[in-house]
């Protein structure tokens, strides 16, 4: 692997973080949400005692 491939640390000038650049095979545009995803989202398991909790609060609030 050559110092080409990799990521660098480039200063950006005026800011107070550096910005590193692109990992080599990758694009800036985020990744599409899988579908199967939302559908375990949607369903989540629930217990017995899942509505009690729910009505719960804390005696700090």
């Amino acid at each position: 692997m050559s110092s080409s491939d990799r990521q660098r640390v480039e200063k950006v000038r005026g800011a107070r973080r550096a910005k590193l650049t692109a990992a080599p095979g990758t694009t800036d545009e985020p990744a599409e949400p899988d579908a199967d995803s939302d559908a375990e989202a949607a369903a989540p398991a629930s217990g017995p005692n899942d509505e009690r909790m729910r009505r719960e609060v804390p005696p700090h609030y």
